[in-house]
């Protein structure tokens, strides 16, 4: 098999899950060569840009705040939400089983050992709402990587350049994959286009200007090139139509240049692409008045407080509550014929309540300044990006009167005719429902048992109250988008990340990890993501294609 014979392995992109399978092939004195069409600042990829949320089970965290979780009630939560239901899910239910282990046994130590650590306030992602064998989390599991998602990538981006370094690794960025090489039957390296050098931000658009071509060998080829979600064309031709029909609006929660070109280039080369209509977009997109990217959009990570309204003014029903359901609140906000909905709350409630996700939306965790913590989530105010966004996001009105309010969301809105009357009636139902201890009003009988919960109390839910009581004021609205992110399907695996092709048999010399592998297997998260992120899946992927390739993959991996 002709190929580089100083290569072991070359892993086509340089986000999380390409890092680390990189860091174990280093790890295993393997000579690697990692290729990333953009230029070196976007090392990390999308997860650089993360709010660093981790999945655990029964993590000490969790402990301390007297939460009782277990493996058996997270694999109950997760085959739940998955809904597994197809014959190709067969991969995707192995990797969701292997990757609940790891999250209830060593991924937490795992980590610890390379210098991650933990905000100590574990989060609620996808409180669900419906019976215990339905979609959500029972308990909190979302915790928060302190220096959010810098801090994640960091060890693996030291990894990679300590290979450099010792003379193991190359990495050639500005290095664009067209084609993977095959030779009977087997993928034994790749072969594209040399770009341009450009000195773009991370996330900005880089030029496409070819001034070469490279062909690389080895006998083993990684694909780690990501996801759809900065290709709406693409994202529309899978929109799955369970769902109704795809927006016309669209926000990008990623870069363009997150295209899904490698899974069109890996599927040439054999590999059997599973689950595409399987995708996971938030429901609480808003412009980015300051964007890096074209139509960039920051996702609001909601308490539970905010009346959540339709375009019309008409509330959503139960348990479509923020923070609950993201893909049911879609497909129920999709159905209503348009492609946004409202949040109407007070000051009170954005001040305990709304946090940005995003690396560069949160520098107090980001810089793991204590101070700045204390500062920004127990100060009075909202956390200053909140506040930025409430003075200059194209998507916030501020109002001292309920009237004000209507007529700055039509205002912003002309092209659908707002019920004020209904909206009116909506507030003022839901405010008399205060009055007493006990309510019919299933959202605020939410809002009293997440405050039982300390770390709600704390820093994510506010005390209920009359949203038209003056002293919670002003009055704020927020339009919200629906923002693309995340696909859940890809290319099928094995478990060790090796690529399958449509008669179910290996590809030799291929593997896949991350969010081009549907993070494990072609979608181990099934119809919806219970996790509220997705860093652990490339962790757990990247390293199972890492240590395949290397030879160091245990049995029991």
């Amino acid at each position: 098999m002709p190929q580089s014979p100083e290569l072991d392995a070359i892993v086509v992109g340089g986000g999380l899950a390409g890092l680390v399978a990189a860091a174990e092939l280093l790890a295993a004195g393997k000579r690697i060569a990692l290729v990333e069409q953009e230029p070196e600042a976007s090392l990390g990829g999308q997860a650089w840009w993360s709010f660093g949320g981790m999945f655990l089970v029964n993590s000490p965290e969790q402990r301390r705040l007297g939460i009782k979780d277990s493996l058996e009630l997270a694999r109950q939560d997760w085959f739940g939400t998955a809904g597994f239901d197809r014959d190709e899910d067969e991969w995707p239910r192995r990797w969701a089983e292997a990757y609940l282990q790891f999250a209830a046994g060593e991924k937490r130590e795992w980590l610890r050992e390379r210098g991650v650590k933990f905000f100590p306030v574990v989060g609620w992602a996808e409180r669900g709402g419906y019976t215990a064998l339905g979609h959500g989390n029972s308990v909190p599991r979302f915790h928060i990587t302190w220096g959010t998602g810098p801090a994640v990538i960091e060890p693996f981006v030291a990894a990679l350049h300590r290979g450099i370094e010792q003379g193991l690794a190359t990495l050639h960025v500005r290095h664009r994959v067209d084609e993977l090489i095959t030779e009977n039957g087997a993928v034994v390296g790749v072969r594209g286009a040399t770009l341009a050098p450009d000195d773009a931000a991370r996330g900005a658009a880089s030029n496409r200007t070819v001034v070469g071509d490279f062909d690389l060998r080895a006998p083993a080829t990684i694909v780690t090139s990501g996801g759809i979600g900065g290709n709406h064309e693409l994202v529309r031709a899978h929109w799955p139509a369970r769902l109704g029909p795809a927006p016309a609006q669209l926000l990008s929660g990623v870069p363009a240049h997150v295209d899904g070109r490698m899974l069109g280039i890996a599927e040439s080369a054999g590999a059997q692409i599973i689950n595409g209509d399987r995708m996971w977009h938030y429901v609480e997109g808003i412009q980015n008045w300051d964007p890096v990217w074209p139509k960039h959009g920051i996702r609001i990570l909601p308490g539970p407080s905010s009346v959540w309204l339709d375009a019309t003014g008409h509330r959503l029903p139960a348990p479509l509550f923020p923070g609950f359901d993201t893909l049911g609140t879609l497909e129920h906000i999709v159905s209503t014929g348009y492609d946004h909905s409202w949040f109407v709350l007070t000051q009170a409630i954005i001040e305990k309540e709304f946090a940005l996700s995003g690396s560069e939306q949160n520098p107090d965790l980001t810089g793991k300044s204590v101070r700045e913590l204390l500062k920004q989530r127990l100060g009075k105010g909202a956390a200053d990006p909140v506040e930025a966004f409430k003075r200059h996001g194209a998507d916030f009105i501020v109002a001292d009167t309920l009237d004000e309010l209507l007529d700055g969301m039509q205002n912003l809105t002309p092209e659908v005719a707002i019920d004020a009357e209904q909206v009116r009636l909506e507030i003022e139902a839901r405010d008399r429902e205060l009055t007493n201890a006990f309510t019919k009003d299933s959202q605020i009988t939410a809002l009293r048992q997440a405050r039982n919960y300390l770390g709600d109390k704390l820093i994510r839910v506010a005390k209920p109250h009359r949203i038209l009581d003056p002293k919670a004021g002003p009055l704020i609205a927020v339009k919200l988008n629906i923002l693309t992110r995340k696909s859940l399907g890809g290319i099928q695996t094995d478990l060790s990340g090796s690529v399958l092709g449509v008669d179910g048999a290996v590809v030799p010399g291929l593997w896949a990890a991350g969010e081009a592998s549907g993070f494990g297997g072609g979608g181990m998260h099934g119809y919806r993501a219970l996790e509220g992120t997705f860093l652990g899946g490339c962790l757990f992927s990247g390293r199972a294609a890492g240590r395949s390739v290397a030879g160091t993959q245990n049995a029991s991996e």
